[in-house]
């Protein structure tokens, strides 16, 4: 069965909507999860975090504080930069593992990965289709301001990290739209699943095929 990156912008329910898909009977992925095995004390990805940014970013108990390494993050766009050449190739690697897995166990299995920042890291082309779920720019800055306590600057700063929420819809396969409530989401979804199964029979493509990786890109075990 084929797999499908499930994308959207900071606060547009993104987590929704992967449930959603999973009570559906899809087999569900989240890509920040891959991003913590990538980091995980003793990991080559995280001794590689600490050598660029310093041990101040290490907490007592020797895992990485996200908090503060985001809090440069939104603000600096070289930390940005640097920190993606460190870590996506490495998470990438880690889901590829997963996602074949898997593919293996559950051959008929409709299979949906969150990725946050999938058109930006450049990932859509090794799936099948792509869903996006939206909400309007002025609904994610109110959403991210109450989620998450930021001021106004800070919520800006943190949309501003990240592709225009219309930029992505034009790119998406799929658009879930999540401004309303959770019925209406739940009904986008319940309609859109039979499809994204029926369109990956007509059209199969093998997107989790290995493939040599690139000279940046880590072994699959790292």
């Amino acid at each position: 069965m084929p797999l499908y990156g499930l994308t959207g912008g900071i606060a547009t329910g993104k987590s929704l909507v992967l449930h959603l898909f999973e009570e559906a009977g899809a087999r569900c992925f989240d890509a920040d999860t891959w991003a913590r095995q990538a980091v995980a004390p003793g990991s080559a990805g995280l001794r590689a975090v600490v050598a660029r940014f310093g041990r101040e970013l290490l907490r007592a108990d020797g895992t990485l504080d996200r908090q503060a390494l985001g809090a440069r993050l939104f603000h600096d766009p070289e930390v940005k930069r640097d920190l993606e050449a460190i870590l996506h190739p490495r998470i990438a690697a880690i889901g590829l593992k997963e996602l074949r897995a898997a593919r293996r166990a559950e051959p008929a299995r409709l299979l949906v990965a969150e990725i946050a920042l999938l058109f930006e890291v450049g990932r859509d082309w090794a799936l099948d289709g792509t869903i996006l779920v939206y909400a309007p720019a002025a609904v994610q800055l109110a959403r991210l301001i109450a989620r998450d306590h930021l001021d106004e600057g800070e919520a800006r700063a943190r949309l501003a990290a990240q592709l225009p929420i219309e930029v992505k819809r034009d790119r998406a396969d799929f658009v879930i739209d999540n401004r309303g409530d959770r019925d209406a989401t739940a009904a986008q979804v319940a309609a859109l699943y039979p499809q994204l199964c029926q369109a990956a029979r007509a059209a199969p493509r093998n997107p989790l095929a290995p493939s040599p990786p690139g000279p940046d890109d880590p072994a699959e075990g790292d």
